[in-house]
């Protein structure tokens, strides 16, 4: 493990991390084309700049309700292996750089739920958990049926 540069997060009241590296852009919620039959924390489509990316509401995954009402909400877009995913936030606060030396993962390989919690970093007075949204997308049921969806639909625009 090394330093992470990462992008700061708010869901409920806690902070997460998501590395920069993984982190193509954070926008406003704007019009989401909802989907039908799909998992509750998949909130639709939303074109973002010409692309379209399927928004997935964080805090319903974590906490089962929603912020999709919120005014202030953020969908941070971040990069996985087969497509771009939006996370639904209530803020995306800062950038930090988290030295190695803060990052732990004792308690999280306890829990099997929440595989996509990578790390902790405990910092002075707070902690923010790291999240891999590589693993979130592999784990959450329903992401391959929203992959092939967005296929389909980029086919049919071209």
């Amino acid at each position: 493990m090394s330093d992470i540069k990462a992008v700061i997060v708010q869901c409920g009241s806690e902070e997460y991390a998501l590395e920069v590296e993984k982190v193509v852009s954070i926008e406003k919620l704007e019009k989401i084309n909802p989907i039908p039959h799909l998992p509750e924390y998949m909130l639709g489509l939303m074109k973002i700049r010409g692309e379209l990316v399927p928004v997935l509401d964080f805090q319903q995954i974590l906490y089962s309700n929603t912020i999709r009402e919120k005014e202030n909400a953020k969908v941070v877009v971040v990069q996985t292996e087969s497509l771009h995913i939006g996370l639904l936030v209530l803020d995306a606060k800062e950038i930090i750089d988290i030295p190695e030396s803060k990052l732990t993962s004792s308690g999280l390989m306890a829990y099997s739920k929440t595989p996509y919690f990578t790390t902790i970093a405990n910092l002075e007075e707070r902690m923010i958990t790291v999240v891999n949204p590589e693993i979130l997308s592999q784990t959450l049921t329903g992401m391959d049926a929203i992959s092939e969806y967005v296929k389909e639909q980029e086919m049919v625009e071209q």
